[in-house]
């Protein structure tokens, strides 16, 4: 399988793999890895470590990632696609006929499917998929989440040898089996051994990411310091870390940060965007104005480097390139407040350059 100018995002560590592996495999078929989800990532890895996140945080994951419109794959998908695993035969079930004959919950069933709590990462299904969305059907009108259900069923090993296994849920967050009249959890989850120093820098990640949620904007700089020191060439991590940088008021270095990940990755359209706006918000215009620019040749559908770069336009009197640029985010958000906005900046416009006689 080639991924020439494919962009990988991966969303929490792979626990099946170790996640260098991944980076290795993708760089030597013409592909790129990153951290987490950009404008350019155009196939997104969901490793399991996400679980140990609340259901809410994976599930916002989840959908700022279909949202994308790139490909969403799961651990097993991926392995699948690299040739490393093989494909299991007797499948010919659509996702559809499994949700209408198990009456599982479609988004249950999708967010399952990503967490390889199936056999198949993708269709076609099989009949053993079909058994097992009966019963994670039951678990949830039992009251369990699907999350439990993810979180829980690897612990079997593998996940088909469940088609024999009674499943219960005593409560929302824990799945059992049923050895005679007796419950048990469920056991004997097995996996690659990862590097100690590689597990070390995913949890240091995790901790970053946590830290800057929570609004604790130093601390996550500190930690994205220290993953930097370990993994120096994730530009991701860089962006993030400017990203606090700057909430913590840390202007300058904030500045650097960003460089740091437009030097790494030269086509971060973000990267480039954020620095823009930073450029700005510093009083150095005419950098703004650069950057912002390299953001729009990147990506000429960016709608908000073209708004800001108007408005950058229209505060220097450069009145007919800021007419230009509204006109054009117009046409792509013209419901929205900032669509309103830029139609109004160009309405503006207009007086003033009729008032002016330039125009008729």
């Amino acid at each position: 399988m080639v991924f020439e100018g494919a962009t990988f995002g991966i969303l929490g560590a792979p626990l099946a793999f170790p996640r260098r592996l991944a980076v290795r495999e993708v760089e030597r078929r013409g592909g790129i890895v990153r951290r987490g989800l950009t404008r350019q990532t155009t196939h997104v890895l969901f490793g399991r470590r996400l679980l140990g996140r609340t259901d809410a945080e994976i599930e916002a994951l989840y959908d700022a990632a279909a949202a994308s419109g790139a490909e969403l794959m799961s651990e097993a998908g991926f392995r699948r696609r690299l040739g490393a695993l093989r494909k299991e035969q007797e499948a010919q079930l659509s996702r559809q006929s499994i949700i209408e004959q198990s009456r599982l919950d479609p988004r249950a069933f999708d967010l399952l499917v990503l967490f390889d709590a199936f056999e198949h990462s993708a269709e076609p299904f099989s009949f053993r998929d079909l058994i097992l969305a009966r019963k994670y059907a039951s678990l949830l009108q039992s009251g369990a989440g699907w999350g439990a259900i993810a979180r829980s069923v690897h612990l079997a090993g593998k996940v088909s040898s469940l088609t024999a296994v009674s499943l219960h849920a005593e409560d929302e967050d824990t799945i059992y089996r049923r050895e005679g009249e007796h419950l048990a959890k469920l056991d004997g989850q097995r996996f690659f051994a990862l590097e100690d120093a590689e597990d070390d820098a995913d949890e240091l990640f995790e901790f970053a990411e946590a830290a800057e949620h929570q609004g604790e904007f130093a601390r996550a700089a500190t930690l994205y310091s220290q993953y930097l020191s370990m993994e120096p060439a994730d530009s991701v991590a860089a962006f993030n870390r400017a990203n606090v940088l700057r909430k913590a008021g840390e202007a300058e270095e904030a500045t650097h940060s960003y460089a740091l990940a437009i030097k790494l990755d030269p086509k971060f359209v973000e990267a480039w965007f954020n620095l823009g706006s930073l450029w700005k918000d510093r009083g150095q215009t005419d950098l703004a104005r650069q950057h912002l620019r390299r953001a729009i040749e990147i990506d000429p559908d960016y709608a908000d480097p073209i708004y800001n770069l108007a408005a950058l336009a229209f505060e220097q009197e450069d009145l007919a390139e800021a007419r230009a640029l509204w006109s054009r985010y117009v046409a792509m958000d013209p419901d929205s407040l900032w669509g309103k906005r830029a139609a109004r900046g160009i309405f503006l416009i207009d007086m003033t350059l009729s008032a002016e006689g330039k125009i008729a």
